[in-house]
């Protein structure tokens, strides 16, 4: 408990906070290494993803290669990057790049999926063109599952963005890293809860956004078949059945 208490203090110790390197330029990069990463993914993975969910092709494919992307190490596709571009911000955001398509992928092909059938074959019934559908049925519709993926790429970039210390000497791996060599667990231990606190508040954020930009009442792939659940209980014949009962 001590130890902990000394890992907070250090936080927020106020030489930790200021000057050249100090904690809030190296959370913004963690910050600009995680939402750069996810930005630049979503606009690979989520047209793909709408793409393969809406015509239902290509799908063995994506799943394959969403698994093949996530069992990429991580810090070994930093460090290839790195020998290919040079050290930079380049090299460990193009690793950061691949290590969230999977996630953002899955979720925008498995939103659209998960959309029911019935209602995109009412949709396409009154006349609606293919792009009408996906746009204004099956997005919308999908959106929970599509942000969700979005939010489980966030919150696996941002912890991973420690490692573009390896490559670039910056984000929040800085303090680690310097905690590791000196052997100053109270810094190793600080930057640790940093990470993790940062970690718990873009999850809250994006679990609160996915709140309020999802219609009410929109719950994608879990649509009630009321049809067959009768409201009323059926006579037997011989033995005839009293409502109420």
């Amino acid at each position: 408990m001590n130890f902990l208490l000394q890992g907070i203090a250090w936080i927020f110790d106020p030489a930790r906070w200021s000057g050249p390197g100090d904690m809030q330029s190296r959370i913004l990069e963690q910050l600009a290494y995680t939402f750069g990463a996810v930005a630049i993914a979503s606009v690979i993975a989520i047209p793909l993803g709408l793409l393969i969910g809406h015509t239902g092709k290509g799908r063995d494919v994506a799943v394959s290669l969403s698994g093949g992307l996530r069992a990429l190490p991580s810090l070994g596709l930093l460090i290839i990057f790195a020998l290919l571009i040079g050290i930079g911000f380049k090299a460990p955001l193009l690793a950061f790049v691949i290590l969230a398509i999977p996630p953002v992928l899955s979720g925008a092909y498995a939103g659209i999926e998960a959309v029911d059938r019935r209602t995109i074959d009412a949709a396409r019934a009154m006349g609606m063109t293919e792009w009408q559908v996906l746009t204004k049925v099956e997005v919308p519709l999908g959106a929970p599952l599509i942000v969700a993926g979005i939010r489980s790429g966030i919150l696996q970039v941002v912890a991973t963005a420690t490692l573009a210390y390896f490559a670039s000497g910056g984000a929040l791996g800085v303090f680690i890293n310097d905690g590791l060599v000196t052997r100053n667990y109270i810094e190793l231990l600080g930057a640790s809860i940093v990470v993790t606190a940062l970690a718990l508040i873009l999850e809250g954020i994006f679990a609160l956004l996915q709140r309020l930009i999802v219609p009410r009442g929109v719950t994608a792939g879990q649509v009630a078949d009321v049809r067959s659940r009768p409201v009323r209980s059926r006579s037997t014949v011989g033995s005839p059945i009293q409502e109420g009962e």
